[in-house]
Formats: structure tokens, C-alpha cells, sequence
């Protein structure tokens, strides 16, 4: 089984992506663009390798433009050298990775100019894919669409399309997912019996909009799981939980360990696959994959913490103490603990006098070799925030070009400067 998360990082350097407005779309522009988001894609397929995250969706917006007239670049030949390296890094690693087009990849729209754009956007994803050279395990995932006021009219209207729109190509890549509001697993799974696209179950999705409330998780994972051929790959889920102060359907900021321990040891399979849809990315992977190693060291832990540690003294220095505690067993390994204490922390607020108290922490680093300068500059802003008069934003940004420029790697890999 392998858990992992989608498009984007937290806290990984260089690893973001660029676009611009279609009027500034030049060739020149969308050359420097996409050179510029496939180096960036590359580290952090790095960094997924170093993390041991062997499942990541790639953003579909590497390539801007990708299944629009405005980009006339034959991108997959331009960047070939870069699409191969980096594919071989993915197969190499044993990573498997996705895609999944936005909400205006409408294969079932009665508009036919939508079903064009649609069927373009898929052949863009499909290309994306190819030219990494992965094979059909790596999945184009894509919600069935809209109702139109006739659900039935509109799943045939689907499946026509899908039967004759779609070239080989995409049908060996495309699943099908039940969404919040329109089609439940069971309708998506009606589809996949006529279409034989692979269902990929979504827990929250039907937790909101399901066809049987007697049913639970593991009996719909059960039943999608026959819609997966062997040359599919693995069964692929998605499994988030419902933000409790935002609109339903709204993903949580991080994933609550205990929750998503009790639903993994329901479904747990070696030939089962989970991506995390959660606002944190990769923190919450890296949290998922530990609390569920087969492998179980309190180095694990004791590594998270040293990413984890002066943003947990920033906002209470009582539950900086607490894991500190927790982690002196080394014989142990309390990982439902540490992530519960290291949450509520992380939830906690900052206060003046906690991001005060972190800060002084943090400079300890560099007390002995800053100059006077930039120790009077340090001094005057923390005597701001005290007074509050200046911001923590400001004195985290000194604390940063110090730690840049005395090269101080434990604490440029350090959370403190991402929260």
C-alpha cells in the first residue's frame, strides 16, 4: 500500500509552479514557463523520493495552456530530455503518480464546444503522462460531470462520449470518481459497467452524497475494487475528512491521525492505494506513512520533530515540553500521541508572548557569530513585537536571512518559517 498526496508542497524550497494570462502567452514566455514548473515538478518528485512518498498527483498546470489553441508548442518534443529524467526518477523510485483535470473537463456536457475542450484536455493529461513514459497504472482521474436536469439522459450522454470521443490512449488511463453532489458510487459504478473505466471511491464524498447509508467504507472499496484490471495497477482511493467550520465538502487543514487509523485498519490491503486530499500535502502524508510503518522507530518521530519543534514553541511552550517528554523513551514509539499533541498544537494560536519566547529560541543560533548590526537590528524588532508595534512576520524574516546567510540547515528545513 502506498500513501500519498496531491500537486503541491508545504515547506519544500523551489517547488512551485508558474503561469500567466493569456495575452502574455508568447512562445518565448510559455518556453521559459514550462522549463521553469518542469525543474520544479523534478524537485519535488526529489523530495517524494527522499520522504519515501510513493504515490503523488502532478498539477495539470505544468504546462500552461496545455489543451488550449493559445499554447502552439510541440511541448512533449521541446522538453523531452526533462520529461524523460524525470520520469525515470519516477518509475526508478517505484512512485506512481496521477493526474486529475479540473472541474471544467466536462465529458457529459450537452454543449458540444465543452465535450471538445473536455476530450482536448484529456489528450493533453494523456500526453503529460506519456511523455514521462509510465505506464497505464498511472491514472487521469475525472468526475463523470453534470446532471442537466436529467441524470439519466446525462450518464448516457457519458458513456457516448466515452465510447466514441476518447481515443485507446486515454481509455487505458481514465478513472471515474463518485462526487458530493451529483453521482454517488452507484452510479458511477453503473457506468463503469458499461464504459469498464476503474472507479476510484471517495470517503468523503460518499459520507455526503451516498446511495445506501447502511453501507460502510469497506464494502463500497470492496465493491469498486472489481471494477480494476491487472494492468490498472493497484486500487486507488481518496480518503479525506470534512473541515468542521467550513462548507460541506471542504477538506481539513490536516489529516486527525486517529480517524484515518481506524478507517486504514478497516480497508488496509497491500494491493489498496490512499491519496490524502488535505490542505497541508505532503505534512500529512509523511504523518499517515510513519503512523503506519511496519517499521516502527522512535527516530521517525524524533526526525518530524525537528521540523515541527519551534512551531510547537511558538504557540505553547506546555505542549513543547509535552512531546519532549513523550519522545525521552526511546525504546517507544508513541505515535498516535505525537501527532494528537503535535496538532493541537499546531491549531494553537500565536500569541505575543509565545512567538516572543520562539524567536529568542531561535536565535540562539546565531548569538555568537551575528555582528552588531544585525543583532541592534534583531533586538529593535523583538522589542516591536513586544510592544506590539512591529510584526512576527518581520522578525521571522530576519531570523531567515540569518539562518541563510550562517547556513544553519536545521533550521531552513525547519517548519517555524512555513506556519
Amino acid at each position: 500500500m502506498s500513501i500519498g498526496y496531491a500537486c503541491l508542497t508545504v515547506g519544500v524550497p523551489n517547488t512551485g509552479f508558474k503561469t500567466c494570462r493569456k495575452a502574455n502567452a508568447t512562445e518565448e514566455k510559455l518556453k521559459e514557463l514550462i522549463d521553469f514548473n518542469l525543474t520544479s515538478l523534478e524537485r519535488l518528485i526529489d523530495y517524494n523520493i527522499k520522504s519515501n512518498i510513493k504515490l503523488f498527483r502532478i498539477s495539470s498546470d505544468i504546462i500552461p495552456f496545455g489543451s488550449s489553441p493559445v499554447n502552439t508548442l510541440a511541448w512533449w518534443e521541446l522538453f523531452k530530455p526533462q520529461f524523460e529524467k524525470i520520469g525515470s526518477k519516477i518509475k526508478s523510485s517505484g512512485m506512481r503518480v496521477s493526474m486529475h483535470p479540473g472541474q471544467y473537463t466536462v465529458l457529459n456536457s450537452p454543449d458540444k464546444d465543452v465535450v471538445s475542450r473536455a476530450v482536448e484536455d484529456l489528450n493533453y493529461h494523456t500526453r503529460f503522462l506519456d511523455s514521462l513514459g509510465v505506464g497505464s497504472a498511472h491514472k487521469i482521474i475525472l468526475h463523470i460531470g453534470g446532471v442537466y436536469q436529467e441524470k439519466e439522459k446525462a450518464m448516457e450522454r457519458f458513456v457516448e462520449n466515452y465510447q466514441t470521443l476518447l481515443s485507446d490512449a486515454v481509455k487505458k488511463r481514465l478513472v471515474i470518481e463518485n462526487d458530493d453532489r451529483s453521482y454517488t458510487v452507484s452510479e458511477v459504478l453503473t457506468i463503469s459497467q458499461v464504459t469498464g473505466a476503474p472507479v476510484i471511491y471517495d470517503n468523503l464524498h460518499n459520507a455526503i452524497n451516498t446511495s445506501d447509508v447502511t453501507k460502510d467504507d469497506a464494502y463500497w472499496i470492496e465493491l469498486t475494487r472489481k471494477t480494476w484490471k491487472s494492468e490498472d495497477g493497484r486500487q486507488k482511493i481518496h480518503y479525506s475528512q470534512q473541515s468542521p467550520m467550513n462548507r460541506i465538502g471542504a477538506h481539513t487543514q490536516t489529516i486527525a491521525i486517529e480517524p484515518f487509523l481506524n478507517f486504514y485498519y478497516q480497508v488496509s490491503r497491500e494491493d489498496l492505494d490512499i491519496m490524502l486530499e488535505v490542505k497541508d500535502k505532503n505534512l500529512s502524508a509523511v504523518k499517515c506513512i510513519t503512523a503506519t510503518t511496519e517499521q516502527p522507530h522512535i527516530n521517525l518521530l524524533e526526525k518530524e520533530w525537528s521540523l515541527y519543534k519551534y512551531s510547537v514553541l511558538e504557540r505553547s511552550p506546555k505542549l513543547y515540553d509535552d512531546i519532549r517528554q513523550l519522545l525521552k523513551d526511546k525504546s517507544s514509539f508513541p505515535v498516535l500521541d505525537f501527532y494528537q499533541l503535535l496538532d493541537q498544537a499546531i491549531a494553537t494560536e500565536v500569541t505575543t508572548g509565545t512567538a516572543v519566547n520562539a524567536a529568542s529560541h531561535v536565535y540562539g543560533y546565531f548569538k555568537k557569530e551575528a555582528t552588531e548590526k544585525e543583532k541592534a537590528a534583531f533586538l529593535k524588532q523583538l522589542e516591536k513585537v513586544e510592544q506590539s508595534k512591529g510584526s512576527i512576520k518581520a522578525l521571522k524574516k530576519i531570523l531567515w536571512n540569518l539562518a541563510v546567510l550562517y547556513n544553519q540547515p536545521y533550521l531552513l528545513q525547519s517548519y517555524y518559517f512555513v506556519f
